[in-house]
């Protein structure tokens, strides 16, 4: 299937009338297949931007909490995107033990880890801080390391690495 660049299918879009969901879906639909392929194209952390944007249209908009990571080779490389955990409207489980487990499992040197605030505030909280801490701690036991945290909301998306919190 050939996709159509961004340009092409936002220009079939009229801004003025209201979109309807089918035309949203497909336009979210391109970008999120562009931006896939630019992170997969080389280092993903030479296009932090690029996982940015990928992120908030991936989970920005979500009404529950959700927990994922990005898993990385030694290139910086996406291997692959995987939504680890599912919450509630204001919280998620998150388990090291089954982190570090699919990091083994797909062969990854590093990963990003990511999880969105309904709310739509990006500020992170102390749990925030802690789990990115107990994280990188579990991970270092089998040499897997944490780039980066993001805190995704509808707005935008907040980097630990970037606030010196990783």
């Amino acid at each position: 299937m050939k996709v159509t660049p961004l340009r092409s299918a936002i220009s079939g879009i009229r801004v003025s009338d209201p979109l309807d969901l089918v035309a949203e879906d497909r336009l979210i639909s391109h970008a999120l297949h562009i931006l896939g392929l630019r992170m997969k194209k080389g280092p993903i952390f030479g296009q932090p931007q690029a996982v940015k944007d990928y992120l908030v249209l991936k989970i920005g908009a979500l009404e529950y909490e959700v927990f994922g990571a990005l898993f990385l080779d030694a290139q910086l490389q996406l291997i692959e995107n995987r939504e680890i955990f599912r919450g509630t409207l204001t919280q998620t489980s998150v388990y090291p033990r089954e982190v570090a487990k699919m990091a083994l499992q797909l062969n990854a040197a590093s990963l990003i880890v990511y999880h969105n605030h309904p709310s739509g505030l990006l500020e992170p909280s102390r749990a925030d801080e802690l789990l990115t801490q107990t994280l990188k701690s579990a991970l270092q036991l089998v040499d897997v390391r944490i780039l980066d945290h993001f805190v995704v909301g509808h707005q935008g998306v907040l980097s630990f690495a970037e606030r010196g919190l990783i």
